[in-house]
């Protein structure tokens, strides 16, 4: 049965949550939709509206709790996820509360490294390249990025993409090379939810946000969930960031024991 690296990622990225005593977040709430009359096409000027409400930031230092289901199978999970724009991911997934770490996982634009701990102790050392040996061969390191932020996928914000309004909402569509795409926002211009559609490889990945809070003048959303599917697996991830901050110090240690188990 041919894998699904998006899977493999967002497995990798439910692992990333170390939970502490809760903070009282701000939530900025959508205004409501307000219907207009249709106006002249602006594809350009919309786009660029859209492109300033990404969220901008050097480094990112996340915290949350996680539910991940696998073919029906639910486990609670803690995460911490550590940023450095356009150059590293770097994640760790506990369990009982954060007494266990069951992974640890750091991505960069050119490669991919994962120390697992249960239910045995591996290290993956692959080319990031090696991820599109099981998925669309355009994801790379920003998509990654991106989606784990809110923002939108460089590659999609451009003239060759449909850009409309639907119920008072934009709509960013199109398909790339077999992948069918579709970005739905809010009336904050954020994004609601993204889809991914590779029908030849018979998968398919959704995100929806949720609970977007100020951070760093922009906005980040506090609640996401993921659902990727190939063929009869599906894995469902949904987080709640209970900690967000911008432009900290972050580090990203990653020493492998020599008892671990090299995977080719």
């Amino acid at each position: 049965m041919r894998k699904n690296i998006l899977n493999s990622f967002f497995l990798v990225a439910c692992t990333i949550l170390a939970v502490g005593c809760r903070p009282k977040k701000e939530i900025v709430k959508a205004p409501p939709v307000v219907e207009t009359a249709p106006v002249a096409d602006k594809k350009s000027e919309n786009l660029a509206a859209l492109l300033t409400k990404e969220l901008q930031y050097n480094t990112l230092s996340l915290k949350g709790k996680a539910e991940l289901d696998v073919d029906g199978n639910s486990n609670n999970v803690t995460i911490n996820i550590r940023i450095k724009k356009n150059e590293v991911i770097w994640f760790n997934v506990t369990a009982l509360g954060g007494a266990i770490e069951a992974a640890r996982g750091m991505i960069t634009p050119d490669s991919l490294l994962l120390m697992t701990r249960i239910p045995e102790k591996t290290i993956l050392r692959k080319p990031l390249s090696y991820i599109q040996n099981y998925t669309n061969k355009q994801v790379n390191f920003g998509w990654l990025q991106a989606i784990i932020v809110g923002n939108t996928i460089p590659e999609f914000m451009s003239e060759k993409s449909d850009l409309k309004q639907e119920n008072g909402v934009w709509v960013l569509s199109g398909t790339e090379q077999g992948l069918a795409y579709r970005t739905l926002f809010n009336t904050l211009l954020k994004a609601a939810e993204l889809n991914l559609n590779d029908a030849e490889a018979g998968q398919a990945l959704k995100v929806v946000y949720d609970k977007y809070t100020p951070v760093n003048n922009g906005l980040f959303p506090s609640n996401l969930k993921i659902t990727s599917a190939a063929g009869n697996k599906k894995i469902s991830v949904a987080v709640e960031f209970i900690k967000i901050e911008a432009n900290v110090a972050v580090e990203f240690p990653f020493n492998v024991p020599k008892t671990f188990q090299l995977i080719n």
